[in-house]
């Protein structure tokens, strides 16, 4: 029925007074507001940095068959069977085995509890296919081996990236996976996109290695260029330490050199293991290996015991704090390369909020005008509503402090238009029932009754299809699937409440009148 309890009509109206309360908290100085909640605005409207990076996982898959191959060498040994010739060609591992030992070796790869052939109980597959010709074994990663490391990869990724993007302090990035091997960085309000940009094309691999002048050292060696390709040196493949051992490291001024210098602080394993190294090196150089190149060579002049040291480089000090960042925030687990570069600036983006809010001023001026003048005092009260129905809107993505984009502001604005049709079926439906109906209150009633499975029917439809935008879309298009999805609800509220709260109010004072509407 038309009539409202005092209860109802006094919860309707705290509703609406607290969400028009949260969505004005957006205009107002954040030190003069109750209430930090804020909608942020996407990179659209902020301006910023757009990056996607593609994982390159052919390093990672190498290092996955090199360190499976020495799982196999050492299995084989401790099981006594002999073997020939262990060795990875062409991203595949080979060895053979004496005849009558091909079934055993076999039953150790395909058995589901295998420990150097894991097997991928969700998938129904091993990690790695095994072929086997004669007395010949080739390893070769399955599809779904190589999903899971493109996945391990990913994942590890997106956390390094994480730490690095933190790091430098950007506001509200956007960090998320796209496919098994890309990232899609978004760094809304980014004043230096070429700092953001070298940091996350750094793998940070740090190494300390000894510089030997011996080619036929027992680990092999390497040349290495120095950072600032003016020499190169041969290094050991030994690694003492990496960048696992590390715990802390941060730019400092040589007080002796007066030069920058980025200090490093290693784990109680690491101070072991670099102790250890220096007092048996005493005289050598030791190489300082980051990403494949030498950052400095210093030599060994005493013991280092208490896990602590230097990295010098003629470095900056904003070079030297992209160091120590990188060196804390961990190595990547391969190297990325960006493949996507958009940048906008925030004067393109306050011309795309200018550009929305005129459209949207525009928009529900015409439809306040085409209300009042169709339906004159339900057109003023459906523009209420509709004025309302905004504030719900706006209140609720403060409340989750949701990212506003453009694509989220056309979302606002269709929900306008949405909003509006409500009001216009159940009007229509209501002028029905006045010819049939001579007493005005069971009319509009009825009106609203009769009219409720057209606009609920209209409404699912309108958020099935905003559900599939999200999981489906992209970032943009999710943003206006979720204005969208929430404009429903909101205006569905907005209609069946407090619209029709207020059109009771007004048909139960004028119930006599002969033509209300």
């Amino acid at each position: 029925m038309l009539y409202f309890s005092k209860l109802r009509i006094t919860l309707v109206s705290l509703v609406s007074i607290f969400f028009i309360f949260i969505a004005a908290s957006n205009f107002q100085n954040p030190e003069d507001s109750f209430i930090s909640k804020k909608i942020n605005l996407g990179l659209d409207l902020q301006g910023g940095s757009y990056l996607l990076l593609e994982i390159d996982n052919e390093p990672v898959e190498i290092q996955k068959l090199q360190n499976t191959t020495t799982v196999i060498r050492n299995f084989l040994k401790d099981k006594k069977i002999t073997f020939n010739d262990l060795r990875i060609e062409d991203k595949k591992i080979i060895f053979s085995i004496p005849n009558d030992n091909i079934e055993l070796v076999q039953s150790f790869f395909l058995d589901k509890e295998s420990d150097i052939n894991p097997y991928y109980f969700q998938y129904k597959s091993h990690q790695f296919d095994v072929n086997i010709q004669d007395n010949e074994f080739t390893l070769t990663l399955s599809k779904y081996g190589l999903i899971e490391i493109k996945t391990s990869s990913q994942d590890q990724a997106i956390e390094i990236v994480r730490r690095r993007v933190d790091e430098v302090g950007t506001n509200e990035p956007n960090i998320l996976k796209r496919g098994n091997n890309r990232i899609l960085v978004e760094l809304p309000g980014l004043d230096d996109p070429m700092r953001i940009k070298s940091l996350l094309g750094k793998t940070a691999n740090l190494t300390f290695r000894f510089v030997t002048q011996n080619n036929n050292d027992t680990f092999g060696t390497e040349m290495l260029q120095f950072e600032d390709g003016t020499s190169e040196a041969m290094v050991s493949k030994r690694i003492i330490l990496n960048g696992e051992n590390l715990l802390d490291a941060q730019p400092q001024m040589n007080n002796q050199t007066n030069e920058t210098v980025v200090s490093f602080t290693l784990d109680r394993v690491g101070a072991k293991r670099f102790g250890k190294a220096t007092s048996t090196g005493i005289g050598k150089q030791l190489a300082i290996v980051l990403d494949g190149k030498i950052v400095s060579a210093p030599v060994i002049r005493d013991t280092i015991a208490s896990g602590n040291g230097q990295i010098s480089g003629n470095f900056t000090f904003q070079s030297a704090t992209d160091l120590a960042l990188l060196l804390r925030s961990g190595a990547l687990p391969a190297p990325l390369n960006i493949i996507e570069e958009r940048t906008v600036g925030p004067d393109l983006g306050q011309d795309s909020i200018n550009a929305g809010v005129i459209a949207l001023m525009i928009g529900f001026l015409l439809v306040i005008i085409f209300m009042f003048v169709k339906y004159r005092i339900f057109g003023l009260i459906a523009n209420i509503t509709l004025l309302i129905n905004l504030f719900f809107l706006v209140g609720i993505l403060t409340l989750f402090e949701a990212t506003l984009t453009l694509p989220g502001i056309a979302g606002i604005i269709l929900t306008v238009g949405m909003a509006v049709d409500a009001n216009v079926l159940i009007f229509e439906r209501i002028k029905e029932e006045c010819k049939k109906e001579k007493n005005n209150i069971i009319a509009f009633d009825t009106g609203y009754v009769k009219s409720k499975t057209a606009i609920i029917d209209a409404n699912i439809t309108t958020l099935i299809a905003a559900v599939i935008l999200f999981f489906m879309g992209s970032g943009p298009v999710k943003g206006f699937s979720v204005t969208l999805a929430i404009g429903i609800f909101t205006t569905l509220f907005s209609v069946y409440f407090i619209a029709r709260m207020l059109t009771g109010l007004y048909v139960v004072r004028n119930k006599e009148k002969t033509e209300l509407i």
